[in-house]
């Protein structure tokens, strides 16, 4: 009974990390992840800051709803 569960965890966290990668590789086409409003770019002579917050607050979510979707009991 216990392995059954680590199996199904694990199939389940490789079908997210494959939607991950697969968001991540072709959704700079679709998905300006990286240019949302909140992300904040600081560039002072030789030195540049970048703060993706906009982009970090849009994959929390996402990733909060598709974990409550999986392992919500």
């Amino acid at each position: 009974m216990f392995f059954n569960d680590i199996g199904k965890t694990l199939v389940y966290i490789g079908i997210v990390l494959v939607v991950i990668g697969l968001i991540l590789h072709f959704g700079g086409k679709f998905l300006p992840l990286g240019r949302l409003p909140g992300d904040f770019k600081w560039e002072s002579g030789g030195n540049s800051v970048y703060f993706p917050m906009g982009t970090c607050i849009v994959l929390s979510i996402v990733l909060s709803v598709l974990a409550n979707l999986f392992f919500h009991r």
